[in-house]
């Protein structure tokens, strides 16, 4: 498969410069931008399946007509946690 070219970028040298300092060593600006993109993507995904998620789950409460409060829902996590936090421990 061929490669494609992403447009190129203009942008204040000030913002070019604290790229480049940032650079781990061995890194190139071109690897920095494309793993930056590709995780502007993996954030945009994951956000877009948030909030299908949220849109779900208010259905689903919407239909049976169970709702939890914050509270319900933080003492759920909470139990969990210590679930797992015990189970490291042993």
């Amino acid at each position: 498969m061929k490669s494609a070219i992403i447009p190129s970028l203009r942008v204040r040298p000030e913002l070019r410069q604290e790229a480049e300092n940032s650079l781990h060593e061995g890194e190139t600006l071109s690897s920095f931008m494309e793993e930056s993109l590709r995780a502007g993507i993996r954030h945009r995904k994951n956000h877009q399946q948030f909030i299908e998620r949220g849109l779900a789950s208010k259905a689903v409460a919407e239909d049976t007509g169970e709702y939890f409060t914050a509270t319900q829902v933080n003492s759920e996590l909470q139990e969990l946690l210590s679930q797992a936090e015990e189970k490291l421990l042993k």
